[in-house]
């Protein structure tokens, strides 16, 4: 699979989130956090989702096609990035063209339901965070953050992190917000587990 459209892919889920979901979501219940879902995912407090390349909310659902106004139109939002939450949002305007490649989504998906699965194993109590500004998912535990992401700007691949609040040194730390690891280094729910264990070791002693 070429760059370009994994990284297109990426961004067209990345703008799904907080254009059709997390701004909705907050301006009807105040929160931006969205959750891992069966086949994708959700809003936290709103009922709509995405699932493979499709919105979904209670009374159907439709291709994320055309463009993110289109959708929301047929859906009955109210689209947009939430206001006045945080300034680096993806850009995307209301009426570009969505380019979602379905094999891509569903790698994105189940890349995230593998990083759902390993932080409940990590931390039972809980509950991870799709967050909308940098469309990862992560789980907070004792001043280090735990997570997964599908690529950004710094890393266009997948990777899974650990991220403490306060500077660590020594071999395990190899980025400067801690430690990172690309998805063929932590390709199943039990290694990333095994990576987040790690890391939470070495954060409580280096």
């Amino acid at each position: 699979m070429d760059e370009t459209t994994y990284r297109q892919s990426r961004l067209a889920l990345h703008a799904a989130a907080e254009l059709l979901i997390a701004g909705p979501q907050h301006r009807e219940a105040g929160t931006i956090r969205l959750r891992i879902v069966p086949g994708g995912f959700s809003g936290a407090k709103w009922p709509v989702s995405v699932i493979g390349t499709e919105l979904v909310w209670p009374e159907g659902r439709i291709r994320l096609a055309g463009t993110y106004r289109e959708v929301a139109l047929a859906a009955g939002i109210t689209p947009g990035a939430p206001a006045k939450v945080y300034e680096d949002t993806t850009g995307v305007d209301l009426d570009a063209a969505i380019e979602l490649d379905p094999t891509v989504a569903g790698l994105i998906e189940e890349w995230f339901a593998r990083g759902d699965e390993a932080l409940r194993s990590l931390a039972p109590e809980v509950t991870p965070v799709l967050w909308p500004e940098h469309f990862d998912l992560a789980s907070t535990v004792g001043e280090v953050n735990f997570g997964v992401s599908p690529g950004d700007d710094a890393y266009p691949g997948p990777y899974a992190y650990v991220g403490p609040w306060t500077p660590r040194t020594g071999d395990f730390w190899n980025t400067s917000f801690g430690a990172l690891r690309p998805q063929d280094e932590v390709d199943t729910a039990s290694a990333l587990l095994r990576f987040f264990q790690e890391g939470r070791e070495h954060a409580a002693r280096d």
